[in-house]
């Protein structure tokens, strides 16, 4: 069963099913801006770092390094 959803890059309608083979996208065009995103960190999901974040393995408060929030 197909699905008529937006494009969560350009917001053209397109369908959401197995037939769409750059679901949930429109095009490969706009399938490779969202991955050019993530890649180059323009998104990020929210989360509290751990300390395996950090390369020397050291208490967040002792790192020179203050996490970015968005």
């Amino acid at each position: 069963m197909s699905k008529a959803i937006k494009c969560p890059q350009c917001g053209k309608e397109t369908v959401y099913s197995p037939e769409n083979k750059f679901r949930p996208f429109c095009s490969k065009r706009c399938r490779m801006i969202d991955l050019g995103e993530w890649a180059s960190e323009g998104y990020q999901i929210a989360a509290e770092p751990s300390l395996e974040d950090y390369s020397t393995g050291l208490d967040p408060e002792e790192q020179p390094f203050t996490p970015t929030r968005h």
